[in-house]
């Protein structure tokens, strides 16, 4: 696992978080700039999804024990602020319920928090492999039909196909070092990672960006696995508001971290 940062040292800290498959490149990078006006930005590239890393993905729980050893050894063990994307929520709920380390703030970024049973997921893990692999490393897909959706969705004038795929980082950097290996175990581990109801540490405060097109099963989550969110509702897709509207993203986060 790697941290890059960007900014003044002497400002609060941010820690982004990438979502499933991102390059940390991609995932923030209309937003890095911006942010370190005020911010000490600091990125997540996890383990296997860096060209800088050797090693492949083990675990959500290995990856969060990293983050945590880091933030204690390079900030004082305290962060003003935690963004996820996606996935990334995953490690901001971890982070909180572990408590291990001082965090101020943590944002869920529209998270689905899905859950499977180890079976489920192991089926699904080689699923999403077998389906995403060749598109990571090509840009292209081995099915002719998804393909072919594929084509289509980038031929919409809909921008949010293609802010989707420039979040991954697919569109505009070789991904190529990404192995097989981290991508069943980074999809495979979200899924059966465990998050209690409630979670509260009686200092972090979590906000929620609720893309409320995803439907409302998800606000039930968020409300379940957190105590007290602050839910900011947005008539928008999944990491819509990020990927489409960086600039607007931005001033929501510096209005929450501010």
């Amino acid at each position: 696992m790697h941290i890059y940062e960007f900014g003044d040292k002497d400002k609060p800290v941010i820690l982004l978080l990438p979502g499933t498959m991102c390059y940390w490149k991609g995932n923030f990078g209309g937003v890095i700039d911006t942010l370190s006006e005020d911010f000490l930005v600091a990125v997540v590239a996890y383990t296997g999804f860096d060209e800088n890393d050797t090693e492949d993905y083990i675990s959500a729980t290995d990856e969060v024990i990293k983050i945590e050893e880091y933030i204690k050894e390079y900030y004082n063990g305290h962060i003003r602020a935690a963004y996820g994307c996606s996935l990334g929520g995953t490690f901001v709920a971890m982070l909180t319920e572990r408590n291990n380390i001082c965090m101020d703030i943590g944002i869920i970024g529209s998270s689905d928090f899905d859950k499977a049973g180890s079976f489920k997921a192991k089926l699904m893990s080689a699923l999403m492999v077998k389906v995403t692999y060749n598109f990571i490393h090509t840009g292209k897909y081995n099915s002719r039909l998804m393909q072919r959706r594929y084509e289509k969705q980038m031929s919409d004038p809909d921008p949010y196909n293609r802010a989707f795929v420039a979040i991954t980082g697919r569109d505009r950097y070789d991904m190529s070092f990404i192995s097989k290996e981290s991508l069943k175990r980074q999809f495979g581990s979200d899924l059966t990672t465990p998050l209690p109801a409630d979670i509260c540490n009686g200092h972090t405060k979590i906000h929620v960006f609720y893309a409320k097109k995803m439907g409302e099963k998800y606000l039930e989550r968020y409300r379940r696995y957190f105590q007290d969110p602050v839910i900011h509702e947005q008539d928008m897709r999944h990491e819509e508001l990020l990927g489409v509207y960086p600039d607007k993203w931005c001033e929501l986060v510096r209005e929450i971290c501010l």
